[in-house]
């Protein structure tokens, strides 16, 4: 029974590594574990078999459309963040009411929402709101629901119920992906619903996403591209898919 515990704990937190970083190889992976190679390598079989995880040559990798978690995303494209989340607050209309949804690269704004005043900012992110409470100016409404651990995000009945009671002008949103046929889309099943009440809760909807993620599909769609007005990403996004989307009558700002 032990071992079997043990080898239950190892599971998890090779399953938790690797959604947290999006990848590991055996040797740095048993190292962290403190067990053999050959003890990971069976650890690793077992869980691609059970479809938590995808093997490769030398390590294993989280499934595919299992985004990295928030705190491991913050220092991916950081700079192309920081960048994007300065322009797309340029395109706040204040006084008004905006919505930032959960992510790092929507979370790379807020600093600039100093600049308002007479602005109310709506959100469903922990890590967004304790941002806010750095500019007092603003007034902020945090919707309620369950938290996502991991993203610090609030989903489900309660947060859609909270939603439906405010009047919202603006959608400030990241994504997985981005693609001209299929829109916007994520990675979990079980948020989508809130998702879409997010984005449909709003008269425009501008998705804030780093050019790494352009033509990228995720499994899960959560709004059609005539769903969204604006993209806001960075110098390096294809110019194909960004004359694609420009068709589409998406407004596109390449950040600098």
């Amino acid at each position: 029974m032990a071992e079997k515990m043990l080898s239950a704990e190892r599971h998890r937190r090779l399953v938790q590594h690797l959604r947290l970083h999006g990848s590991g190889n055996v040797t740095d992976l048993a190292e962290q574990l403190g067990v053999s190679s050959s003890t990971i390598r069976r650890d690793l079989r077992e869980l691609d078999e059970r479809g938590l995880v995808e093997r490769s040559h030398g390590g294993a990798s989280a499934p595919a459309g299992d985004e990295p978690q928030l705190q491991s995303r913050v220092t991916s494209h950081s700079a192309e963040k920081e960048t994007i989340g300065r322009a797309a607050a340029r395109m706040v209309q204040a006084p008004g009411t905006i919505l930032i949804t959960g992510g790092s690269t929507t979370e790379a704004m807020v600093p600039y929402l100093a600049a308002y005043d007479g602005l109310t900012v709506v959100t469903n992110a922990l890590n967004i709101a304790w941002q806010l409470t750095r500019l007092p100016q603003l007034t902020v409404v945090v919707l309620g629901g369950v938290l996502r651990h991991g993203e610090n995000s609030l989903l489900g009945t309660i947060t859609e119920q909270a939603l439906s009671q405010l009047h919202i002008d603006q959608v400030f949103t990241g994504a997985l992906g981005i693609d001209p046929d299929s829109g916007i889309s994520g990675a979990h099943v079980q948020e989508a619903g809130t998702d879409r009440s997010l984005l449909a809760s709003a008269r425009q909807v501008v998705c804030l996403i780093d050019s790494s993620k352009f033509g990228r599909r995720g499994p899960v769609r959560l709004a059609d591209i005539t769903g969204i007005d604006a993209v806001v990403t960075d110098g390096g996004a294809d110019p194909t898919v960004v004359g694609a989307l420009e068709a589409h009558g998406v407004r596109v700002t390449l950040a600098t």
